[in-house]
């Protein structure tokens, strides 16, 4: 089935469900990378592994959400990513080059451009956003370059009532980390020197909100001694007494974002394996949050959310890890000639 018919369907981003994801990258000793990230719904996502490959043509969806009437494109980088719905659409990713990232629920606060008509021809959808950078795109550098030139815009996706609403994470092999948000009608582009992400609020406001933690360190503070009396800690762990641990967004960036920096320096292999025990503390068990049908949350329907799957994509070796909440067990999908090269995509089930 061909991507492209499926663009206008796009729509698991959208306010009406909920979807609380957790994203970091670990940089290592050997210039290697390490992106991770969580996936959270409100109802099952039915999600698979995806392989687009070179050469293959998109078309974007314009101002009247009919694909072909935006930007169309064809991909230049082959890409593995996870999908959802058993759709040919990606919500997380990375190509050949080593781009990695993913879409981030943002309710609130995307907003996207307003083109013209005549001006639809340089836009794609919001949903089409990440697909549309790791397809075109090596590296951050790239991404800054083109995404001034052309527009994202604000076509209704019919089948869910509403605009895609969601900001992109992207790290590349050189370092760079990147969060591009759409805010009152702006692109905003904005170089993420720790590589933490989440949902709501914009990202200004989690970088600020990271000073409120400054006292918190991964180093045992020493006893309090007061007229001579010596007060211990009930046990180790006391530098990072304070640390939240709700499942509420601000919560969550600072509970990553300190994980992140306070991890000692490795090799590539290392830091893989080190990401899967950082992205333990995102997973949601079902039953922590359930969502009320009248909340706007729960797609009309009481539902839980909780952690459908983890990914861990290894920006070195190329290498797009992924376990889900029905099968544990972790799934290594790699690039290999006869996918990159390919005339159709490529689906891989999480379960087998």
């Amino acid at each position: 089935m061909h991507i492209k018919i499926w663009f206008v369907l796009i729509s698991f981003l959208g306010a009406s469900i909920a979807q609380a994801c957790t994203s970091i990258v670990l940089n290592s000793t050997d210039r290697g990378r390490v992106y991770a990230r969580t996936m959270e719904f409100g109802i099952p996502l039915k999600s698979a592994v995806l392989i687009t490959p070179r050469g293959y043509a998109f078309q974007g969806v314009g101002i009247d959400g009919v694909p072909g009437s935006g930007k169309n494109w064809t991909s230049k980088y082959a890409v593995i990513g996870a999908n959802a719905f058993s759709l040919p659409i990606f919500v997380d990713g990375m190509n050949e080059a080593g781009l990695a990232g993913g879409l981030l629920n943002a309710p609130n606060t995307a907003q996207y451009q307003n083109p013209t008509q005549a001006e639809s021809a340089n836009s794609i959808a919001s949903q089409q956003l990440l697909i549309y950078a790791l397809t075109n795109f090596a590296s951050i550098a790239e991404v800054k370059e083109a995404l001034p030139k052309m527009f994202v815009n604000s076509s209704p996706l019919k089948e869910w009532g509403g605009v895609a609403k969601s900001r992109m994470t992207l790290h590349d092999t050189s370092g760079a980390s990147l969060v591009v948000e759409y805010l009152d009608g702006k692109l905003v582009m904005t170089d993420n020197v720790i590589g933490t992400m989440t949902n709501d609020p914009a990202f200004s406001w989690h970088l600020q909100n990271i000073g409120n933690y400054a006292n918190l360190s991964g180093t045992d503070k020493k006893p309090m001694t007061f007229n001579g009396q010596k007060f211990m800690a009930a046990s180790s762990g006391n530098g990072l007494h304070g640390l939240p641990g709700s499942f509420l967004s601000p919560d969550r960036f600072i509970r990553a974002s300190t994980l992140v920096m306070n991890t000692p320096p490795a090799t590539t292999d290392i830091q893989e394996r080190r990401a899967w025990h950082i992205m333990n503390n995102f997973d949601i068990p079902f039953g922590a949050i359930h969502l009320d049908s009248s909340s706007g949350y729960g797609g009309g329907v009481n539902s839980y959310e909780y952690t459908e799957w983890t990914v861990v994509a290894n920006l070195k070796t190329k290498t797009y890890n992924i376990r889900s909440f029905e099968n544990p067990g972790v799934l290594t999908i790699g690039f290999t000639e006869a996918d990159m090269n390919s005339k159709n995509p490529r689906s891989i089930p999480l379960l087998k």
